[in-house]
């Protein structure tokens, strides 16, 4: 561990004893004792006292950064810390979204101002900040122009963004967030880059039958990622997470994702990604709900 672990681990902390004392809010978080939290932009968890962890996603082209600011006083009236998923293009349709031009923009210090601007916000927030940049970049599925570069220019890339956020928010925590596929490892950005490692975890029923022939659990999926990821002594949580099929394999699942396993010490927390895929599944898997109120299907 870092000599930051103890700020991550309170942050991540953060609410616990006021959610667990809270009275009449509306419980929608899966059962267990980590610390949980969501993506919610519809508001499903807004009354729940288990959520601790508030996560919002933003590029950092063409997007209001004053609504960070409504995100701070949300996630202080709940006693909840933010994590903030930060990703380097614009959600707007545009010829800058490309590899090429992202790469070339960050060598040559052009999105500088666009990384300051979001760190200068996130350094006067009251509530913990832990920053995840450019996740997931070892997928190779062509979903985000940060991923599947080579490892060197991706590392060069998210060290410099990392060292330009800390010089606006230096005490915000940084979290390092693959998927957790086996070459995660050609792009960790060592140890004074990472205070936590954040993994992606989905389940769904359809796709584990066709591509495996029985349904698939949560540690079937989390357990060789955590592996990979909890060799390098850091904090580990679920980033992203996500369950859809019939109702028994949903509560296999939520009765597995917050318990507090033996086999996974360095699990700190886990985040619900509370909302529609955005990006297509392959082989005409399209794009599954993950939103709790349409989990389950019939």
């Amino acid at each position: 561990m870092t000599k930051r672990t103890p700020k991550i681990l309170a942050a991540f902390a953060a609410g616990i004893t006021a959610a667990v004392m809270s009275i009449g809010s509306v419980q929608a978080a899966p059962p267990g004792e980590l610390p949980f939290g969501v993506y919610d932009p519809d508001g499903d968890f807004a009354s729940d006292g288990e959520v601790v962890i508030e996560e919002l996603f933003l590029p950092w082209e063409d997007v209001y950064l004053q609504a960070l600011y409504d995100a701070d006083e949300y996630a202080q009236e709940r006693n909840r810390s933010l994590l903030v998923t930060v990703e380097p293009w614009t959600w707007s349709r545009s010829e800058r979204n490309t590899a090429r031009y992202l790469q070339q923009g960050i060598e040559n210090g052009t999105y500088d101002p666009n990384m300051k601007a979001i760190c200068d916000i996130l350094g006067t927030l009251k509530s913990p900040v832990t920053l995840r940049w450019a996740h997931e970049m070892e997928d190779k599925s062509g979903q985000f122009i940060w991923a599947d570069w080579n490892p060197e220019t991706y590392i060069s890339a998210y060290r410099h963004m990392i060292d330009l956020c800390r010089a606006s928010a230096p005490n915000i925590n940084v979290m390092w967030s693959p998927l957790g596929y086996e070459n995660m490892d050609d792009y960790y950005p060592g140890d004074d880059y990472a205070d936590l490692i954040g993994l992606s975890v989905f389940g769904l029923q359809a796709w584990d039958q066709y591509k495996f022939g029985h349904d698939q659990t949560f540690d079937e999926i989390f357990a060789p990622r955590y592996e990979r990821a909890a060799k390098y002594g850091k904090p580990v949580v679920v980033a992203e997470l996500g369950y859809v099929g019939k109702e028994p394999y949903v509560k296999n699942w939520e009765n597995s994702v917050r318990q507090v396993k033996e086999q996974y010490p360095s699990l700190v927390g886990v985040v619900y990604f509370n909302y529609p895929e955005v990006y297509p599944w392959p082989e005409g898997f399209g794009l599954p709900d993950w939103r709790v109120k349409n989990q389950i299907l019939k």
